[in-house]
């Protein structure tokens, strides 16, 4: 009788636990976070276009045009959620194939100062996780380029899973990248997104031992992101050794797409990694313009337009 008490009482003392950390999170996002998501119970229903499809199609698209996607970073609502919307649309108009949005977190891991710089002044200018979602449905509105949402786990875990999952859905994205969850943990997300048609992105790094890359390799099913470099996000003057062998050694695991980022920052470095990658990712590059320009907001998808225009034409292959 004595165990089964505690028992009851450790039950408890967990619940309460989980309860407190979601009202924590959620008053951190704002009031938005919790009120608009569907309810944990709410059935799937995922839309009527197809998220798989998309990312798919925008692989081999860019494979039968003998190049490398071009896939492009920007932190939501940086740095206003206006602001933001217009960049992306200049983007999409320089051509990019697939289009990351981060979510901007008061915490990331593996985000370096210009990407942390871009969360803060989102954070800022008032984005919660209910508007990532309108910003992404707004783009979605003006484009079929595929839409990843690279996130925190403590954003997906606060409103519940299935529920961030629907919601991501519903707003026009394509895949989730949650940067803190490992495929091991992953099992509720997979349900998730297979309930949802919702594609999952993990990541391998340059430390990635053979057993797990096989683990990683299985658990996915959007494509996989090769981390070309150890530490942080950030531009830098010289390309990560071991790429080709890298991506060789990823493909031998995987029929999915393998794209490389960290560190990309010219169409130099983009040609040498679209030689043998699926898809190449930039990303402080692309977020340092909008830094550059923050005295003249307006002027932002204008030199966005002509920075990423100038790095795709980097992924055509000789």
């Amino acid at each position: 009788m004595l165990d089964a008490r505690r028992s009851k009482n450790d039950v408890r003392y967990f619940q309460d636990i989980c309860n407190r950390l979601v009202g924590h999170f959620s008053a951190r996002l704002g009031p938005p976070f919790r009120r608009n998501f569907p309810s944990r119970r709410r059935p799937a229903a995922p839309n009527s276009a197809f998220s798989m499809s998309r990312l798919t199609d925008a692989f081999a698209r860019a494979r039968s045009e003998n190049r490398a996607a071009f896939v492009a970073y920007l932190c939501a609502g940086d740095p206003d959620f206006d602001t933001s919307l217009t960049a992306c649309r200049a983007l999409i108009s320089a051509g990019v194939d697939v289009l990351e949005l981060g979510a901007p977190f008061s915490d990331p891991l593996a985000d370096g100062l210009t990407n942390q710089l871009a969360a803060q002044r989102a954070l800022e200018s008032g984005m919660t996780t209910e508007r990532v979602f309108e910003l992404a449905r707004r783009v979605r509105a003006m484009t079929s380029v595929p839409l990843v949402l690279y996130t925190y786990y403590n954003l997906v875990f606060a409103p519940g899973v299935r529920a961030y999952a629907y919601a991501a859905r519903q707003a026009g994205i394509d895949a989730l990248l949650v940067l803190d969850l490992p495929p091991e943990e992953a099992g509720e997300l997979l349900l998730a997104g297979k309930a949802h048609d919702l594609a999952a992105v993990f990541i391998v790094a340059p430390t990635t031992p053979p057993a797990r890359l096989q683990r990683i390799c299985t658990a996915a099913t959007g494509f996989i992101y090769y981390v070309s470099r150890e530490g942080v996000t950030g531009v830098r003057d010289r390309l990560a050794a071991g790429i080709p062998a890298a991506v060789a050694q990823i493909k031998q695991h995987t029929k999915l797409p393998v794209v490389v980022g960290f560190g990309l920052s010219t169409r130099a470095q983009v040609a040498e990694v679209a030689a043998h990658a699926d898809g190449v990712v930039v990303g402080s590059a692309l977020v340092n313009v909008i830094q550059e320009n923050l005295a003249a907001r307006d002027q932002i998808p204008a030199q966005l337009f002509t920075r990423a225009s100038d790095l795709a034409a980097g992924v055509r292959r000789a």
